[in-house]
């Protein structure tokens, strides 16, 4: 009698197993792959006149710190002509359109003015 008592809570307790089991899945996995962050920058000058320099200050927050998560920036200048550098004075310009690595934290672009008129371009990350 004992024995029937002690399989039967064994059955019962195996079945409640696989019944949570089977509750508690999902068929989709759910992986993150986008993580929110923030680019703040200094102001900058709205005029430029050729061949000045301007530095942009900026800084890359993300909300949270997840190993392996890069961040990439790229640049498209729409009106003028110029040169923007990310690092240091004398570091190499940058090409439009590719991307280039940035760590969180703070980091400098130098934005060099190769024309006289009216100047924009668009920074994304």
């Amino acid at each position: 009698m004992k024995t029937n008592i002690r399989n039967a809570a064994w059955a019962i307790g195996v079945l409640l197993l696989a019944g949570f089991c089977w509750v508690g899945c999902d068929r989709r996995l759910d992986v993150r792959t986008v993580y929110p962050f923030q680019v703040t920058t200094m102001p900058i000058p709205k005029t430029l006149t050729l061949g000045e320099e301007v530095e942009i200050r900026c800084t890359l927050a993300p909300e949270r710190i997840v190993k392996g998560t890069r961040y990439t920036l790229r640049y498209f200048q729409y009106d003028g002509r110029g040169a923007l550098r990310i690092g240091g004075r004398r570091s190499k310009s940058l090409t439009p359109n590719d991307r280039y690595a940035i760590a969180p934290g703070h980091f400098s672009l130098y934005y060099h003015s190769l024309f006289a008129e009216r100047q924009s371009l668009e920074i994304v990350t």
